[in-house]
Formats: C-alpha cells, sequence, structure tokens
C-alpha cells in the first residue's frame, strides 16, 4: 500500500488503568507518559480530571515537564443534559486540566441513547454537539470517541452516522470509531471506515478492545480502509481482554504496511518501552508477546535452529534487532547437534570441529530432559553442562552431609533448620542456618559454609523460585523441578534440579547457581589478568 501518515494516540494511562490488576500512582503516570514522549507518541490521553482527583492532580504535575513532542490529552463524557452546557462539571473539569487536547465519548448506538441516556435520537445528537461546540469554543482540539460505533452502525446505520456528523459539525477535529464491546470482525470494521470516509471530511480514528482477539487486527483493517488516528496502550492493557495494543500495531504499521508517523520512531526501543511499562505497572511481562517477547524470536527444534544459522530469514518474520529484541537458541530435548553449537558459541566457545563432543551433548541433555530437566529455562545450568564436557568447569564445593529440621503446631507456628557439611579443597566446613522455610534455611545455611571460602557469594539474592510436579498421577510421590532465579545486581541467571523430594531438586538448583556465579567470577579474573 501507499505511504500513509498516521497519528498515534496513546491511552495506557486511562483506557489501560482499567484493566484487572492495573494501578498507577501519579509519579507512576507521569515517568510512562515522559517515556512515551521520548518514543514519538503524538498524543497521550493521561486520564478522566472529572471522576478522580488523581487524575485531575497528574494534569497538573505533568504540566510541569517540558515534552518534547508529545501533547496531553483529558478525557470525559458529553454533557449530562443539553439544556446547562456551560454548568456541566465533566466538561469544565476537562476545561481545568488545561490539554491543548480534549477527547470526549457519546453514544453513537441508538440502543444506549434510549435505554442507556432515556433520551431521543434528536437529543442525542444535540448533546453531542453542544458538548463538542463548547469545549471547541475554549480553544480545545477535540478527538470525539464514537462509543460502540461499530455495534451502533449494525443496528442503524442511519443513527450511528447522525451522530458522528453532528460531531464533526460542531468542530471535532477527529472521529474516532470505537468498537467498545470488542466484538467486531476485520471485514465489518473495514466496511464501516469506508462508509463513513465517504461522508465525513475530518480525519478518522479507530479505538478496538481485544474481546474477540481481534483488536490488533481490526485496527490494521481501519488503517487500510483509511484512518489515520490510531489508538491503543502499551502491551495492550485495559478493561476486560484489553485494548489494542500499540506494541505489536506499531511495528506492523511501519515495517509491514509502510505507514509514516509524525516523528520518526526509535523502533528499537520497543522492547525496552514495553518491558519499562510492564515494570512500573508490576505486571510480569508477556514472553510469548509478538515482536517483544522472550520466546518471539526464539527457536527450539534442531531443524529449525540449523536453517535460522544458515539465514535467519528461514523462521524469523523481521530482524530481532530491528525492534530491540534477540535472537535465542533453546537447548531440550528437541535439540540437534545445531542448538548445541548455537548455544556453545554464546558461550564463546567453538564446536564445529568436534562432532563427538556435540553429539555426546546433545545425548546428555536428551536424556536429562527425559528425566524430568528443562534448559530452555535455566540455561545458567546448561553452561555448566556445557563446561564441564570441555573440561572447563569443575564444582567449587563437595557435599558431605545436609539435615533438615522443620517444626510445626496447632497455632501455625512453624521454624525450620539446616545443617550442611561441605568441603572446598579438602577442608570441611560444618555449619547450621535457621530460615523462613527448608529451602530458604538451607539457602542460608549453604552461604554461611562457603562464605569464608568464597566472599562473593554474599552478592547473589534470591530473584525467584517456581515448582513444578512433573507426574501428578503419582501424588505426593511425584517428581518436581525446581526453577531458581538468582541476581547479584549485575546480572540473573536461572538453574534447575529434579528430584522426587522437592529439598533436593532444590539443593540441585542452589547448587547450580552458586557454582555459576563463582565460574563467572573465576573466569572474569582471568580475563582481567590477560588483558
Amino acid at each position: 500500500m501507499a505511504e500513509k501518515l498516521v497519528e498515534l494516540f496513546d491511552t495506557t494511562l486511562r483506557d489501560g488503568t482499567q484493566g484487572e490488576a492495573v494501578t498507577l500512582t501519579v509519579l507512576d503516570k507521569v515517568s510512562i507518559a515522559v517515556r512515551l514522549d521520548e518514543f514519538g507518541i503524538d498524543i497521550i490521553e493521561g486520564g478522566w480530571p472529572g471522576s478522580n482527583p488523581k487524575d485531575a492532580e497528574f494534569f497538573k504535575e505533568i504540566s510541569k515537564h517540558n515534552l518534547s513532542h508529545a501533547k496531553m490529552c483529558a478525557f470525559g463524557s458529553t454533557a449530562r443534559s443539553a439544556a446547562a452546557i456551560a454548568a456541566d462539571p465533566n466538561l469544565n473539569e476537562l476545561l481545568r486540566a488545561e490539554t491543548p487536547y480534549v477527547s470526549i465519548f457519546g453514544k453513537t448506538w441508538k440502543f444506549h441513547a434510549e435505554k442507556g441516556l432515556g433520551i431521543t435520537e434528536s437529543e442525542n445528537e444535540q448533546l453531542i454537539f453542544d458538548s463538542v461546540r463548547f469545549l471547541v469554543s475554549h480553544g480545545r482540539t477535540v478527538v470525539f470517541d464514537a462509543e460502540h460505533f461499530f455495534d451502533g452502525f449494525k443496528n442503524d446505520e442511519k443513527f450511528a452516522l447522525t451522530m458522528i456528523r453532528a460531531a464533526e459539525a460542531a468542530g471535532a477535529s477527529v472521529l474516532t470509531l470505537c468498537d467498545t464491546n470488542g466484538g467486531s470482525l476485520p471485514s465489518e470494521v473495514g466496511n464501516a471506515v469506508s462508509r463513513v470516509r465517504s461522508v465525513v471530511k475530518v480525519p478518522v480514528g479507530i479505538h478496538t478492545h481485544n474481546d474477540s482477539e481481534l483488536a490488533v487486527a481490526n485496527t490494521l483493517m481501519a488503517v487500510s480502509a483509511g484512518v489515520t488516528h490510531v489508538q491503543g496502550t502499551v502491551n495492550g492493557i485495559g478493561e476486560r481482554c484489553g485494548n489494542a495494543n500499540l506494541i505489536s500495531i506499531i511495528p506492523n504499521l511501519i515495517l509491514k504496511m509502510q505507514c509514516l508517523t509524525n516523528k520518526q520512531l526509535q523502533l528499537e526501543q520497543l522492547t525496552s518501552l514495553s518491558n519499562f511499562v510492564y515494570e512500573v505497572i508490576n505486571i510480569a511481562p508477556n514472553n510469548r508477546a509478538a515482536f517483544v517477547g522472550k520466546s518471539a524470536f526464539a527457536h527450539k527444534g534442531g531443524v529449525h535452529v540449523s536453517a535460522v544459522m544458515k539465514d535467519s530469514r528461514m523462521y524469523e518474520h523481521i530482524t530481532p534487532e530491528t525492534v530491540g529484541n534477540q535472537q535465542r537458541v533453546l537447548v531440550s530435548d528437541l535439540s540437534g547437534q545445531s542448538n548445541i553449537k548455537y548455544k556453545a558459541k554464546e558461550f564463546g566457545l567453538d564446536l564445529s570441529g568436534d562432532k563427538e563432543l556435540s553429539k555426546r551433548l546433545v545425548a546428555n541433555i536428551k536424556s536429562l530432559e527425559y528425566n524430568g530437566y528443562q534448559f530452555d529455562g535455566a540455561e545458567a545450568s546448561f553452561e555448566l553442562i556445557l563446561r564441564s564436557e570441555t573440561n572447563e568447569f569443575s564444582p567449587f564445593f563437595k557435599t558431605i552431609d545436609s539435615k533438615i529440621h522443620v517444626m510445626f503446631d496447632n497455632q501455625k507456628h512453624s521454624k525450620s533448620e539446616a545443617v550442611v557439611k561441605i568441603e572446598v579443597n579438602g577442608e570441611e566446613e560444618h555449619t547450621a542456618a535457621n530460615g523462613d522455610g527448608p529451602v530458604n534455611a538451607l539457602d542460608n545455611a549453604l552461604r554461611k559454609a562457603l562464605l569464608r571460602f568464597y566472599p562473593e557469594i554474599a552478592l547473589i539474592k534470591l530473584v525467584d523460585y517456581k515448582v513444578r510436579v512433573l507426574d501428578e498421577k503419582d501424588g505426593t510421590a511425584a517428581k518436581v523441578r525446581v526453577l531458581i532465579q538468582s541476581g547479584d545486581g549485575n546480572e540473573t541467571w536461572s538453574t534447575v534440579g529434579v528430584s522426587e523430594n522437592i529439598i533436593e531438586a532444590s539443593w540441585q538448583a542452589l547448587c547450580d547457581s552458586i557454582n555459576y556465579k563463582l565460574f563467572k567470577s573465576k573466569s572474569n579474573y582471568i580475563s582481567q589478568i590477560q588483558q
């Protein structure tokens, strides 16, 4: 398609906050707004000042920041009564926000106007016209959100078109067609947009929800049909199933549809922007998210990896670095020698000339995964196996003995104590430690025993701990897989352990975690000396 200029409208701070488990403070909203401005978003809808004091406070706070590109927008509804437009509290709160843009929604589905508001078609039309005209007369650029437009268009096309014409006649600069219930199909969206563009002269926008898993598809279809104003949220957060995901929409518009934006976007910052917003709202990133997810360019099957190593276009629709992501190769029971060689190369090892070692590693990994290990989520444990096979790594300590004591009573009081005996370079250390649970006690005891030999382990912190039952039919005798993520302030790494005993599986993962840290510390020290 021919190049088209699109305007990007972000509603993460307004519609996004209506999503379940999404809560933002004023400072959170400011930090996201600043990041959206840096990225190149044109209009940022900051909230509904007429609905809560926090949003009103946000607009005061964001006005203190000199945004380089984005324009702020306050959100609200049409007036409650056409007889008292100038005194309407909602419209006046929008003015008090002092934003250059204002977005207001009005009813474009006859069912909503009659049943929800209890007013006639002409009264609804007048309400829209007078509300928009009032805001325009006070110098605001108005984006009219045609609420439930696609449902209204299917129900009564004449009614829906009459309402958006009223907003246009009153001076709205953009007419945004909303799939508020998220139930429309791309073909329906395309047909409705084409019809609207035939009867209005101002730019048309699109605002979709994801209740049918079609928000992104519907948005792209709308752009194909002539829409130039695109609304959505970062990561698709929003009410119910969420809003259209700008993180997916933007690269599709630019890379696939050759659309232009008002400011040249730094697409290589897309993954970083996605992760930043996830971090601020305190929600774990979606690893399988298109373009930016950790798994978006991850390859596991040996045939795939072999092809990707020759030319990544065989199994990647874009170059991952274009959107700030990176290619990953996973090691599992589906792996072939290509996976092993690729991972070895990541670690600085060239196995291309040692086919026997590659075969041995593949057989070893497949055997371990058959017994429950999983290395695509525990790459530190895999690297230790690889380094062991190449004689670069041997454990920094040996476990001689360990014991766990767990005591609890009917008052739900519990206490855990771990006793460990280890050997380091022929010297034994025997110690004990308490903990909040048996694994925590074991972790504390192990660190305590090793600290005088390896003081650098004091930096290690447990970031995450996951347990999965592998054979549920075996009940309490089932194998479990423990995945531990650790960090030292500079990097994080993951290790794995498997056993019918959850404590033993945890111990394996804990030992791998500490061994990995010590191996890396030793390698970095040697590298510095050689330099």
